[in-house]
C-alpha cells in the first residue's frame, strides 16, 4: 500500500496503486453513511476525539466517490453553482482523490448547526487553524493549503484532509509542502552511493536513510560488519528489485592484518583463542599472495548470518554450540601487498561474491603456519561502483543524487511501443523479437517498465519495475 500516491488533476486514479486497500463505512451528524480507508477512518476518528477536548465538533461530508460517483456530483454542482465552479472545486472523473478513500472533507458543527463548504467560512477560521495544527499528529495533511492554489491547482480547502501517514505528515507539514512538492522530492528510485564509517551495523545506515528518504523500501547489497568501513551500495523504492544484480559482482577491499594473533571473531574485536611469536618476511608474502589467487572453498565465519538449519550462525556461536560451518566456493582474483612489517600487512584484493575477507585472512594464517586476525577492512569498489564516488553518511539529504536503475543496470536496454508495453507491464511472455541473449531492461519513454530474460528463445519477466509494481 502506498498512502503518498499522487492523485490529482494530472495523475489520474490508478487502482493498481490501491489494490489492497480495505474500507469501512462512517457516519456523519446526521447518519448518512460514507466509505473511508481503514486508516484514513481511524485517523478521522482519533482528530475527531481529540477535537472534542476542547469543544470543537467536526463531522465527516465526504469520502469514498466512484468514478461514476464523481460524474454524478460534477453534474449537480454544475447545475447548481455553475461551471465555474465546478472547474475550480470539482476534478474531472478519474482525477480525484476521493476514488482512493484516502481523503475526506468536514464540516464543523457550531452551537449545533453545520457550517459547511458552501457558507462564509470567515468567522470559523480560528476553528479550522485549531484542526489544521493537529492534523500531522493523525498522519493527515491539509491537501490544498493557502498560498499553493498554482501548485495543487485548487483554491484554499480547510475542511479537505488526506491521510498520509505521520512521517511523511510530519515532512510535509513542517516544510509547508504540498503532496506535489513532496511527492516532486521524494518519489524517487535509484542506487545511492554511501561511504559507511566504522562502529555501526549496515542496518543502521538502512534505519537512518529510511528516515531521510521517507520510505521503507531500502535495501543494502554486501553486508560490512560495524568494523569495516567503505563503501556500501544502497537500492532505494523500486531499486530493491535489482539488489541480487548488483551483489553478484567482483568486490574490492583494502585490508589490514594482525600477525601472530587468531580470534573467535577472526577479527581483532574478538577473544583471542590463538598466538605465535612468529614474524613474517617479505618473501613469506610473496609466496602467499601467488598461492591464494585462486579459486577454493572458503569455511564461513561462525560470526556470520548465514543460516544453517534456519538459525544464523552467530546465533550458536553466542550460545557455545557447535556447528557444521558450511563452505562456498569463492575466487580471489586479485592480490597487491601495500605494506607490511614483521608482525602485520595490508594488502589489496579482488574477489568474487560471498568471500569473507576475515576468512580470507584465516586461511592466509594457516598457509603461513601463523595465525592472522583481520584489524580493519575498507570496501574501495563493488563492481563498477566506486568508494571515490560515494558520500559520507552524515552528508546524505533527499536531494542527494541517486544513480538511476537504467544506469546502475550493465544489461542491455530495449525502448517499447505502446502495444509491447501492455503485454509488458501485465508480465506476458513475448516472442524475442529484440534478439536478447541473456536480460533485457524494456522502457517506455525513458522509463524502466521491467527486465525480462531469455528462456529458450522466449522473454520472460525476470523483474517488474514498472511503478504500479
Amino acid at each position: 500500500m502506498n498512502y503518498k500516491t499522487l492523485v490529482n488533476k494530472t495523475h489520474p486514479y490508478n487502482k493498481d496503486y490501491f489494490n489492497n486497500f480495505s474500507f469501512q463505512k462512517v457516519k456523519d451528524s446526521g447518519g448518512k453513511e460514507y466509505l473511508l480507508e481503514k486508516k484514513t477512518l481511524k485517523a478521522y476518528l482519533d482528530l475527531k476525539k481529540d477535537l472534542e477536548k476542547d469543544n470543537i465538533e467536526i463531522s465527516i461530508n465526504s469520502g469514498y466517490r466512484t468514478i461514476e460517483e464523481q460524474e454524478e456530483t460534477k453534474s449537480k454542482y454544475l447545475r447548481i453553482f455553475g461551471s465555474s465552479y465546478t472547474k475550480k472545486y470539482v476534478a474531472e472523473p478519474g482525477f480525484s482523490e476521493h476514488h482512493t478513500g484516502l481523503c475526506f472533507d468536514i464540516d464543523i458543527i457550531v452551537n449545533g448547526k453545520v457550517v459547511d463548504e458552501y457558507q462564509d467560512l470567515t468567522p470559523y477560521m480560528n476553528i479550522f487553524n485549531k484542526i489544521i495544527m493537529r492534523l500531522k499528529d493523525y498522519g493527515l495533511i491539509l491537501r490544498y493549503p493557502k498560498g499553493k492554489e498554482d501548485i495543487t491547482g485548487y483554491s484554499y480547502e480547510p475542511w479537505h484532509y488526506r491521510y498520509v501517514g505521520k512521517s511523511t505528515a510530519n515532512i510535509i507539514t513542517d516544510n509547508n509542502l504540498t503532496l506535489e512538492e513532496y511527492d516532486k522530492l521524494y518519489n524517487k528510485s535509484g542506487v545511492l552511493l554511501v561511504n559507511k564509517p566504522k562502529g555501526i551495523t549496515s542496518r543502521d545506515v538502512v534505519n537512518k536513510l529510511e528516515k531521510v528518504f521517507d520510505t521503507k523500501k531500502i535495501g543494502h547489497n554486501g553486508t560490512l560488519d560495524p568494523m569495516a568501513e567503505g563503501l556500501l551500495v544502497i537500492t532505494i523504492n523500486r531499486a530493491t528489485k535489482i539488489n541480487e544484480l548488483l551483489t553478484c559482482t567482483d568486490k574490492e577491499y583494502i585490508a589490514s592484518v594482525k600477525v601472530g594473533v587468531e580470534t573467535d571473531t577472526l577479527d581483532l574485536e574478538g577473544n583471542i583463542v590463538k598466538t605465535s611469536d612468529k614474524k613474517i618476511s617479505k618473501d613469506m608474502l610473496d609466496n602467499l599472495f601467488k598461492e591464494f589467487i585462486r579459486e577454493y572453498l572458503q569455511e564461513v565465519p561462525k560470526y556470520s548470518a548465514i543460516k544453517v538449519n534456519g538459525k544464523k550462525l552467530y546465533e550458536y556461536a553466542r550460545s557455545n554450540k557447535d556447528v557444521e560451518l558450511p563452505k562456498r566456493k569463492v575466487i580471489i582474483k586479485e592480490l597487491e601487498l601495500l605494506d607490511y612489517k614483521e608482525d602485520s600487512f595490508k594488502f589489496r584484493c579482488v574477489v568474487s561474491k560471498g568471500t569473507y575477507i576475515r576468512s580470507l585472512i584465516k586461511d592466509m594464517g594457516e598457509f603461513l603456519d601463523i595465525p592472522c586476525t583481520m584489524s580493519s577492512l575498507i570496501r574501495t569498489r563493488q563492481g563498477k561502483f566506486k568508494l571515490s564516488d560515494a558520500v559520507d553518511l552524515e552528508d546524505v539529504t533527499i536531494n542527494s543524487k541517486l544513480i538511476s536503475i537504467n544506469n546502475a543496470l550493465d544489461i542491455e536496454t530495449k525502448e517499447i511501443d505502446s502495444v509491447d508495453y501492455k503485454r509488458i507491464v501485465n508480465g506476458a511472455v513475448i516472442d524475442n523479437s529484440y534478439n536478447i541473449k541473456n536480460k533485457v531492461l524494456f522502457m517506455k519513454d525513458n522509463r524502466v517498465v521491467a527486465i525480462y530474460q531469455n528462456v529458450n528463445n522466449k522473454l520472460k519477466c525476470f523483474k517488474m519495475l514498472n511503478e504500479t509494481s
